[in-house]
């Protein structure tokens, strides 16, 4: 290859090494927009999320999310860096911020610290080839099994045929490459499970089940369907609802959904419906009537007052503390400030109560309970406690114990005792031209089934975040964070080599890097990649022969088409 010094795209071939550089993919934590594709379901996030500038998330959607810390704020995901020092040997996309937020993961942290029994599901919507995106969902399904959890890996084909409009025989086609890409990258069949929604029997049972605790209202507000909606796409999404509850139906135990962001919607629903489907609700109380979230912050503060307004501090009673409430600045408490809207129904209650004693106990309510689940409950309420119509109150457990009954309870009569499934949320990748990166247009990704050359090709003809010269390069630095081929080597090409994918940026950003010799670095990486993969794949073929699932679905029936 000849070399022209007046494109930045060349490279005088210089290193650094000094100790400055790229935690993540964006080092300065801002997440850059992009998108991994738009052919993955619940669980894998591949399509982005519809309307960037409002941070809508939709899981059929195939725009690119602009400002991923809304989502923080919007929609109450939690940054990954807070929870990162509870993760042992954390997966380097976690250490990288590729892995950029998660939904109630320490649990699933903390299960693998303590060697306890977890699990992780996600699947792939079989409606194109397996590409560099969908491997981010892989790998993180396969790291979590190599950390000691029970892994799923399941193949979304109703989704794929009511909501994408796909035949059984192109679903077929691209459910066997899905397979054999998360075999060949490291999946275990024999310590994990591998499905298809259409052949799971057990799965249709359990979203039949949870389909009794939805409505079409929700459906509206979730997801905007409509009238125009087909009824299949529907059962789907409780399909997908199953999906995630799916691993804790033997026993209930902490489960990680990898996703894109603008698969939220889903693990929000389906951690609604898992505490729909429990027998019992455990909540802390003070006396004998019911409190809100915003309610109780307030009567807790005033139970921790009590000695300034009760004339027996060991037996205050509620409408001492009602008179209390009503004189004191609520901004002056330790409470969200949100809460003074509740003072007035707090001092309503607290009122109506009367002589009545304010004591903090655990409420156990009959949310879906037996009458037998209901009554052995009761027998195994240790120390003090008092029943009411539908609800115990017990004085001497902790909210930590109550929890533990209440599920133990529930097992023992019949019921799921689900736990709320947690997540954790990847950025999408940028697309090879820039934009987002879809499986519609071939140039945008590289396919896992693409030839080596081709995948070689596809990298050097990628956009970069270069200058316009080679001299701008060198004095001002190139914009990595901007740089979809930067994103290749922290995402994959670096493999779990932090410094390396450390160097290429420090390089990158101090003018010492040029983009003509990084893409011909980067371009000989992921032909090595995909000859390597493809390798496996082939190895994984006599491993597919001996696993227990269809790749040639039985089904009839024509594709419904766009909703």
């Amino acid at each position: 290859m000849t070399r022209d010094d007046s494109d930045p795209r060349e490279t005088d071939g210089k290193t650094r090494t000094d100790d400055e550089g790229a935690r993540q993919a964006s080092p300065d934590g801002s997440p850059e927009s992009g998108d991994s594709g738009t052919d993955q379901a619940l669980p894998d996030g591949g399509a982005s999320a519809e309307g960037a500038d409002d941070v809508a998330l939709d899981p059929w959607g195939s725009s690119t999310i602009s400002d991923y810390r809304k989502l923080f704020e919007e929609f109450g995901i939690e940054e990954f860096d807070e929870v990162l020092p509870e993760v042992p040997n954390p997966h380097y996309l976690m250490r990288r911020g590729v892995i950029f937020g998660h939904r109630d993961y320490t649990p699933v942290a903390d299960a693998m610290r303590e060697g306890d029994d977890f699990a992780v599901l996600s699947g792939f919507m079989p409606t194109g080839d397996p590409h560099i995106g969908h491997k981010l969902v892989f790998d993180e399904i396969i790291w979590h099994q190599r950390q000691g959890g029970d892994a799923y890996g399941l193949i979304a084909d109703l989704e794929a045929h009511s909501a994408r409009g796909l035949s059984w025989e192109e679903i077929d086609e691209h459910a066997r490459d899905y397979v054999l890409s998360l075999l060949a990258l490291g999946f275990d069949p024999e310590e994990g499970e591998l499905y298809r929604q259409s052949d799971n029997r057990t799965l249709q049972e359990l979203a039949f089940e949870l389909g009794s605790k939805a409505n079409f209202s929700e459906f509206q507000g979730i997801y905007g369907f409509d009238g125009e909606t087909n009824v299949s796409h529907m059962q789907s999404v409780v399909t997908q609802m199953a999906d995630i509850l799916y691993p804790q139906l033997e026993e209930p135990k902490p489960t990680v959904i990898p996703v894109g962001p603008d698969q939220d919607p889903h693990v929000r629903f389906a951690r609604d419906l898992a505490a729909r489907m429990r027998f019992f609700k455990v909540t802390e109380a003070y006396a004998s009537f019911e409190l809100t979230d915003a309610e109780r912050s307030i009567v807790a503060a005033a139970y921790e007052a009590r000695e300034e307004f009760a004339e027996d501090p060991e037996m205050p009673r509620c409408g001492e503390a009602a008179e209390w409430v009503a004189d004191v600045d609520v901004s002056e408490l330790d409470v969200d400030v949100t809460v003074e809207t509740a003072v007035e129904s707090v001092v309503e209650k607290l009122e109506n109560a009367g002589m009545e004693p304010l004591r903090p106990r655990v409420r156990f309510l009959d949310a879906n309970a037996t009458e037998e689940a209901f009554e052995a409950l009761i027998e195994s309420v240790e120390g003090e406690k008092r029943r009411y119509e539908e609800h115990i109150d017990a004085f001497d457990l902790s909210a930590s114990e109550a929890e533990e009954l209440a599920r133990e309870v529930e097992l023992q009569n019949g019921g799921y005792g689900f736990l709320p499934p947690s997540s954790i949320y990847h950025r999408f990748m940028t697309g090879l031209t820039g934009g987002k990166m879809s499986s519609s247009i071939p140039a945008s990704h590289i396919s896992l089934l693409d030839d080596p050359q081709e995948g070689f090709d596809k990298v050097k003809s990628a956009t970069t975040g270069g200058r316009e010269t080679a001299e701008k390069q060198r004095e001002l630095g190139g914009k990595a964070d901007e740089c979809p081929v930067y994103e290749l080597y922290a995402y994959l090409l670096s493999g779990d080599d932090d410094e390396f994918a450390k160097r290429v940026y420090d390089e990158c950003v101090g003018g010492e890097r040029l983009c003509g010799g990084c893409k011909e670095q980067a371009a000989i990486l992921m032909e090595e990649f995909l000859e390597e993969h493809q390798e496996k794949r082939e190895e994984a073929e006599a491993m597919l022969e001996e696993m227990d699932i269809s790749l040639e679905s039985d089904r009839r029936g024509v594709a419904p088409g766009d909703d």
